[in-house]
């Protein structure tokens, strides 16, 4: 799944749901990180603040968790 750069929902938005649709999937299972910010950065050709907006959307819907130094994982 790509971002659309020009679409109407900020792209932020859309690596979120991307993300969360990988975590519903079985993708991305609990216990696991998800990619690093780095990764997703180069993947969907994001800035680090887009990436950062995106996980804590992630962190809103209770689908990740962030320990510091650790990583983000899925819940």
């Amino acid at each position: 799944m790509a971002i659309d750069h020009g679409g109407r929902l900020p792209v932020y938005l859309q690596l979120a749901d991307i993300i969360e649709q990988r975590i519903k999937s079985g993708e991305l299972r609990a216990g696991r990180t998800i990619p690093s910010e780095q990764t997703l950065m180069q993947e969907f050709g994001l800035s680090r603040g887009s990436v950062r907006k995106a996980v804590s959307v992630l962190r809103e819907r209770g689908l990740v968790d962030t320990v510091p130094h650790r990583g983000t994982f899925v819940i």
